[in-house]
């Protein structure tokens, strides 16, 4: 599969029009369902492989975001063979009572990977805490950027946001195929 047939694939099954609250409380007349291409195994695949080129030379582990970012994250690290920590948005207070769990952070270089950003704010906040915890953060990855400013909010924060499609390329894609949804 090449880049255009990905957008054109992800746009035809993820793109929705209504009425939407984001996670940073605004309303929007579209959203990116994400869980329709991380719950097609095969999809999942093809954006892991796509995603993989993108990750940044000294990358020691891939850190996937609650809840969207797991699924990504993992088939990332398929196709990467880096290991991957898990993170959540608090700590858990039984078990292990970690943020990340998996492959250990501390004194290490973390590309942070969310699945669509909008505003960039969970990973700003996730970025904070895995920085408090001793990693070395950089850099997020996402499949999605929606184009509404998260790129340039995580900028200010010191992070480099790098993006397998964004907002332009899916509206590309749907006027190339006239794809509906």
């Amino acid at each position: 599969m090449n880049p255009d047939d990905l957008a054109h694939l992800i746009d035809q099954r993820c793109r929705r029009s209504g009425r939407f609250v984001l996670r940073s409380g605004r309303v929007a007349s579209e959203y990116f369902d994400k869980y329709q291409f991380e719950a097609d195994p095969r999809l999942l695949d093809e954006v892991g492989a796509m995603l993989a080129p993108l990750i940044p030379a000294g990358t020691q582990v891939l850190a996937g975001l609650e809840m969207g970012g797991i699924a990504v994250v993992t088939a990332l690290g398929r196709h990467s063979g880096l290991p991957c920590a898990f993170v959540r948005k608090v700590a858990k207070e039984y078990g292990t009572a970690q943020l990340a769990e998996g492959a250990p952070i501390e004194g290490r270089q973390v590309l942070v990977v969310e699945d669509v950003v909008t505003s960039g704010g969970q990973i700003a906040l996730s970025t904070k805490d895995l920085r408090d915890r001793g990693a070395h953060v950089d850099h997020a990855l996402c499949v999605i950027d929606r184009q509404e400013g998260g790129a340039q909010a995580l900028a200010a924060d010191g992070i480099t946001l790098h993006a397998l499609l964004r907002r332009d390329d899916l509206d590309a894609a749907r006027a190339a195929g006239g794809g509906t949804t």
